[in-house]
């Protein structure tokens, strides 16, 4: 009877939570209609590597950085401090915007922050884990765009 219960306590644990992961080849398909392949010079995989590495393509993903004082929303963690409504407000949008999983207003902020002097180094990210390596292609291997 106890095994039971926990066995079915457990299972409840390692359902899926409803969480809106997207396959990585969706990703790139919404990051390319969106217009994002190319823009600003970065290639569409290098918009892939770093949508992996900032939220594991969840584009509903909140993380709140303590250290640095700002919260991260959506498939590449905009910074609330700056770029949404909690904050400067530089995107002109809700925070919650950010965290739907058609990604248009996902995008319409990023494009607003790469044209910023940084690029996509306004990522640390996409510094550490995308902008020299030699494999970026990978991340669309088998994407039919």
């Amino acid at each position: 009877m106890k095994a039971s219960l926990v066995l079915s306590l457990l299972g409840y644990l390692v359902v899926p939570s409803g969480a809106a992961i997207m396959g990585r080849c969706v990703v790139a398909k919404k990051l390319k209609d969106g217009g994002l392949d190319h823009f600003e010079g970065y290639s569409l995989a290098n918009w892939v590597c770093l949508a992996y590495f900032e939220s594991k393509f969840n584009p509903t993903a909140v993380y709140e950085n303590l250290q640095r004082d700002y919260t991260g929303y959506g498939l590449f963690q905009i910074p609330n401090r700056d770029w949404c409504d909690t904050g400067k407000n530089r995107c002109h949008m809700s925070c919650s915007a950010l965290l739907n999983p058609d990604l248009k207003k996902t995008i319409e902020c990023v494009k607003k922050i790469v044209k910023d002097k940084e690029g996509l180094g306004a990522w640390p990210s996409w510094s550490l884990n995308c902008q020299y390596s030699d494999t970026l292609e990978r991340w669309l291997d088998g994407c039919r765009l």
